[in-house]
């Protein structure tokens, strides 16, 4: 279903209304494009998403576009997800954690959202999920306290950038240097779809947490091809680390990362994201975005430790067929027995119920 509203700009009455629609596949390069030149478009509102995510999961996306005139002024990635076990709702970016609406201005923002409510009555979800840093939206429900998003600049030389890092982060790169230089430590660079794959779900299940299915990870890689690395860590021959991250502007973002317990005695991972960020700096990037994480966890902690800078992230709803805002994330003690069992589960078992699962958690 196609939705189209209408608000005009009071400010001015020369300007054309602002017209929502349903963006297709023919006009990528010019969502895109707005993406790229707007102040707040992100890795996650690129058009390439839709494709993906309906590729691996079969959702469809539902991406709306506003214009005055034939002027691209705003976007809004939406997936309609209908999950199996948790029911339908309508998301952006779904699978990833942003994607809200962007555009020229409020007026703009505002007509998307209501474009996007409409589309999710429409469809008869539970509720409409917008993912951003800005809360802008009146009469949508916000939750602000689950995630925070962390980044920081990397200076352009390494010894001003480790001499400006606290000093447990000083010494743990150190001690990863010298085990790097004598041969313990290895850390490359190889796009190896398969190896990456497999650390990855191996550290997923130890923390209790459905892969993604291969087939996801297959098109992310011919999608954004240009805009994504794979780095691996080795220490004594054992793999200690997988880090896939994107490149997007000026940033780089260590996105999935699979961790193994080889690299802990000698600080591989924390090794694995200063190598990202001194060869990212030296091609010059500017900015490394460490992502998301849930405030008050290890993970949060741990970017915390990089002098990094949490930004809360506000996710906005609209209820529609649901009376409650879902709660779907591993700290809901719903979910406390499923992941000590998930734990417990042989990595060749959780790889092939992992990606069924992993539908249900957009």
């Amino acid at each position: 279903m196609i939705v189209v509203a209408e608000k005009l700009k009071p400010a001015n009455d020369l300007l054309a209304p602002v017209t929502i629609g349903r963006s297709g596949a023919a006009e990528a390069a010019a969502w895109d494009a707005y993406v790229e030149q707007h102040q707040e478009g992100s890795f996650f509102h690129l058009y390439g998403w839709g494709d993906i995510i309906e590729a691996a999961y079969g959702y469809e996306p539902v991406f709306l576009i506003a214009r005055r005139g034939n002027r691209v002024v705003g976007v809004l990635p939406l997936v309609d997800v209908k999950a199996p076990l948790l029911g339908r709702s309508l998301i952006s970016t779904a699978f990833t954690v942003g994607g809200g609406p962007i555009g020229d201005d409020l007026d703009v923002i505002s007509a998307l959202a209501d474009a996007a409510a409409s589309e999710g009555a429409a469809r008869n979800v539970k509720y409409v999920e917008l993912r951003s840093e800005n809360a802008v939206l009146d009469n949508w429900q916000i939750k602000a306290d689950i995630y925070a998003t962390f980044r920081m600049t990397m200076p352009p030389h390494a010894d001003d950038h480790l001499n400006g890092l606290r000093r447990s982060r000083r010494r743990a790169i150190r001690k990863a240097v010298a085990a790097k230089q004598s041969g313990v430590l290895k850390e490359w660079v190889e796009m190896d779809a398969s190896r990456f794959y497999d650390v990855y779900a191996r550290s997923l299940r130890n923390h209790g947490t459905p892969v993604f299915p291969k087939r996801f990870l297959a098109h992310l890689l011919q999608v954004f091809e240009r805009r994504v690395e794979i780095s691996f860590t080795e220490v004594n021959g054992e793999i200690a680390g997988a880090l896939l991250s994107f490149y997007f502007k000026d940033a780089v973002m260590p996105y999935y990362f699979g961790a193994m317990a080889a690299g802990r005695e000698v600080n591989a991972h924390e090794y694995q994201y200063w190598a990202l960020m001194r060869r990212a700096a030296s091609d010059g990037y500017k900015t490394f975005d460490f992502g998301r994480s849930k405030i008050g966890t290890g993970p949060y902690r741990f970017k915390e430790l990089w002098d990094a800078k949490p930004t809360p992230l506000y996710y906005q709803y609209k209820l529609i067929a649901g009376d409650e805002q879902p709660n779907v994330n591993p700290n809901n003690p719903k979910f406390a027995t499923f992941v000590k069992l998930w734990r417990r589960l042989p990595v060749p078992v959780v790889n092939i119920a992992g990606p069924l699962l992993a539908r249900n958690f957009p």
